[in-house]
């Protein structure tokens, strides 16, 4: 998908698939920037929490969006039983040692979701703060949905936490409808979070924001 900005100055942007190769560590440094106060408990410290990611994404699950060239966010979802972030147990347990990996691997079981059959789940956004407000993760989104639709899939399926109402504007924006909240107060300490709220949206439908500044039509993918 090639996209022009409608801005005087703002460059160009397209919106690809995969993880391009080379990018894997920008792609973990974005990854972080927008979930590390959610996945620093299980991965930190931040130095070896982005080489891990970086090490174990599967390129495959990833749309992304590029300005003037440059790698400025990206969406992961997961399907076929694979998302965007990897790594298996035993990874995780070479990377941070037996006695301090067992309870992240506890950590990290609290994020496990999975799409029920028909369902695309999106694995989270993350966008640059330097370009933040241009539309970029509604071209994301819809990217995503374009890929739903080729998969066969009726609905797409993501989770938003209490403390992150702007992505949930977004979501809304985008033609998502919240269904059932989770509270988990006890989570509150330890992830910064007390509620995750699901949302949903049927693939072949959404909305167009009146306040986008980027305008897109189809192009092809990298990989």
């Amino acid at each position: 998908m090639a996209v022009d900005a409608t801005e005087a100055g703002a460059g160009q942007v397209s919106v690809r698939r995969g993880v391009p190769t080379g990018a894997e560590r920008r792609v973990a440094e974005l990854y972080w920037e927008a979930f590390g106060r959610k996945l620093g408990p299980a991965l930190n410290p931040p130095d070896k929490a982005v080489p891990f990611i970086a090490a174990h994404l599967n390129a495959d699950r990833a749309v992304y969006a590029l300005l003037d060239g440059q790698l400025v966010g990206l969406a992961g979802y997961q399907l076929g039983g694979r998302a965007l972030t990897g790594g298996s147990a035993s990874s995780v347990l070479r990377a941070y040692g037996h006695l301090r990996g067992l309870h992240r691997l506890l950590l990290l079981a609290l994020f496990e979701r999975h799409p029920a059959p028909g369902q695309l789940a999106m694995d989270g956004i993350a966008v640059d703060p330097d370009v933040r407000g241009r539309g970029i993760g509604s071209l994301l989104i819809e990217e995503v949905a374009v890929v739903a639709a080729e998969q066969g899939c009726r609905e797409i399926r993501l989770d938003v936490v209490d403390t992150n109402p702007r992505a949930r504007a977004l979501y809304e924006r985008r033609g998502f409808t919240a269904g059932r909240t989770e509270r988990t107060p006890f989570l509150r300490g330890l992830l910064g979070f007390g509620a995750v709220t699901t949302m949903r949206r049927a693939v072949g439908t959404g909305r167009t924001s009146g306040t986008g500044k980027l305008r897109g039509t189809r192009g092809t993918s990298e990989r």
